[in-house]
């Protein structure tokens, strides 16, 4: 990477099942679409539940990369908690690297602009 190129975040969408009723007023296909297409994001994806076993495995090898990243999903301090030993075990501090967004209850797009905000504020 050039010196001067500034390495994008990461966007993970964790949804909870899938069946999480704080998704109800969202379409998360539109949503993660507009993210990934539409903001300066390195790339967006969805999770299914990003607290489970399968979860703690996937961010371990996802967090090697050393990158910010930004998850949607559930209250930012239940996140902290959740995620804070696969942010240690990677070298990354979870109050620098993780921007954790509660975008439950909310439609397609103020979740989208959520998201723009945290990024506006990164860019700072």
């Amino acid at each position: 990477m050039e010196e001067n190129e500034k390495q994008l975040p990461g966007f993970i969408m964790c949804v909870c099942t899938g069946k999480c009723p704080g998704f109800s007023k969202m379409d998360i296909w539109d949503f993660i679409n507009q993210v990934r297409v539409e903001l300066p994001v390195e790339y967006g994806f969805i999770h299914p539940q990003l607290c489970e076993e399968d979860g703690d495995r996937f961010l371990a090898d996802f967090l090697k990369a050393h990158r910010k990243v930004i998850i949607g999903g559930c209250a930012p301090n239940m996140q902290k908690k959740l995620f804070r030993d696969a942010f240690s075990h990677a070298g990354l501090d979870i109050h620098r690297d993780l921007i954790p967004l509660d975008v439950r209850d909310m439609t397609t797009e103020e979740a989208v602009a959520k998201v723009q905000q945290a990024l506006d504020e990164l860019e700072g």
